[in-house]
């Protein structure tokens, strides 16, 4: 028979976090998001089916633990208001929605909605306005930045370097990517992985030493800002001109980093870089993605009147929303793009998924911008692992985590590996208790607390049913 839960143990530190969440200067942030409650996520239906004579349960009343931001992000409470006026417009402008602004209206003209997401986005990841696209979803854009950047010569450079344990769709782009050119993944495609580590973690010198022994030969480097799987915090910068000095082009997936860690992309020299906006920038499940190409991969130096106007940029994947918004509508067939990355777009964006994203980056300039959320956050994730450190002894054999310790090396996430056995039993305790936090098979659970809406309550909360559920699959 396990050993039950204390909740005593937590007396302590639970009077800590009231105290914390008393003095955070962001704590009406979460004002701004919609929590679900505790029977939201219990619930088999979209609306409530309670008889208004029933009296309010508990769970109705008390706000679900929620730490999956890493996963999916919270909806703001504006997105539904941003989304409506997107809705009246259509209803009532029709297809003068692309050009005519509306005095009372917030919202930008269609044609200049990914303009100000661009504008909305830069000051996240580091970047120039014009260095940034909103468009897209991340492993399309991954595919867009290799067709522009991946020129492999079977001769000299072809080889991709990636992590051997990289998210699934980003291997698969690769993958393709190799095959596509004629090539081999068994010669082309070089993995990396820390001899050392038994937790998958992969340190600046494992890296450095793949790409000194593959320098020569090698083309590109697809790498993540943050791992999926362990949470660990590359260093970017310090990757990059590694890199650069081996004259090797990289493309960075961003999709664990953006909205998590500052990121200063411009100033790091990143050559490009591709992310989602659905996990800690809370644009909705499958909401449109971003990219950053450096001003220095974007030039047009040519005319669209030149003889030869191809000749003054990059070769590139095309379509129309890349062309020149000057001549856009003139529906002329010669492609000529605009300067920056926004002339790599293709199709005209979801004018729908815009608006939701930028409802939520509007949030992140009343935080003042990623630097305070970071100070919040590094305090938050420091907590949680201090809260953990607290359970019982029988319950800490169970899991450990491999999230590395130190807070530049890691963003909100922490990773916590179980013992065997325990993934399916312990996700559904907690989920019974109202706690929702994140799973990667065969035995890792991932609890991210996001500073724009996670309070130090919610670090106690999920350590104390943690410590439950873990129990009880010794009973």
């Amino acid at each position: 028979m396990g050993a039950s839960s204390d909740p005593s143990r937590f007396s302590n530190i639970r009077t800590r976090a009231q105290a914390q969440d008393g003095d955070d200067e962001l704590r009406h942030l979460r004002d701004e998001f919609q929590i679900p409650t505790k029977a939201d996520i219990k619930r088999p239906t979209l609306e409530k089916q309670q008889d208004r004579n029933d009296p309010v349960s508990a769970d109705e009343a008390t706000s679900c633990t929620y730490l999956c931001g890493n996963s999916l992000g919270l909806q703001p409470k504006r997105t539904a208001t941003r989304i409506n006026q997107y809705l009246q417009t259509w209803s009532t402008q029709a297809v003068q929605g692309h050009f005519k602004p509306l005095d009372d209206s917030p919202l930008p003209t269609w044609l200049d909605a990914d303009a100000r997401a661009a504008k909305l986005m830069a000051p996240v990841v580091g970047a120039d306005e014009s260095e940034v696209a909103v468009m897209q979803t991340l492993t399309a854009n991954l595919h867009l930045l290799m067709s522009a950047f991946y020129r492999p010569d079977p001769k000299g450079r072809h080889k991709i370097i990636l992590e051997s344990k990289a998210f699934p769709s980003d291997h698969f782009a690769v993958l393709s990517q190799i095959r596509h050119h004629g090539l081999s993944p068994d010669t082309s495609m070089v993995t990396i992985e820390s001899p050392y580590s038994e937790d998958a973690l992969i340190t600046t010198y494992d890296i450095q030493s793949i790409i000194s022994k593959h320098a020569s030969d090698t083309a590109l480097i697809v790498l993540p800002g943050i791992q999926y799987y362990t949470g660990q915090l590359f260093d970017i910068p310090t990757i990059t001109a590694f890199a650069h000095k081996h004259d090797i082009f990289v493309i960075w997936d961003l999709a664990h980093a953006v909205g998590n860690v500052p990121l200063h992309l411009h100033d790091w020299d990143v050559d490009a870089a591709a992310w989602c906006t659905y996990k800690y920038l809370n644009g909705g499940p499958g909401c449109i993605g971003g990219a950053f190409i450096n001003s220095r991969n974007s030039l047009v130096t040519t005319t669209i009147t030149d003889a030869e106007p191809e000749r003054g940029y990059g070769q590139r994947l095309s379509g129309w929303w890349g062309n020149d918004k000057a001549t856009r509508f003139q529906m002329a067939t010669k492609f000529h793009p605009v300067k920056g990355a926004a002339g790599f777009q293709l199709s005209n964006p979801s004018i729908l998924d815009i608006t939701s994203l930028s409802a939520s980056l509007e949030v992140f300039e009343l935080a003042g911008g990623i630097a305070p959320l970071r100070e919040k956050s590094k305090k938050l994730t420091a907590f949680l692992e201090e809260t953990l450190s607290l359970l019982s002894e029988d319950a800490k054999k169970l899991f450990r985590i491999i999230t590395p310790s130190d807070p530049d090396q890691r963003g909100a996430q922490l990773s916590i590996l179980l013992e065997d056995n325990l993934l399916n039993p312990v996700m559904q305790e907690l989920e019974k208790n109202g706690v929702i936090v994140d799973e990667r098979k065969p035995n890792v659970i991932r609890v991210a607390p996001a500073p724009l809406y996670n309070t130090f309550g919610d670090c106690v909360a999920f350590a104390e049913a943690f410590e439950t559920a873990l129990l009880a699959t010794r009973k």
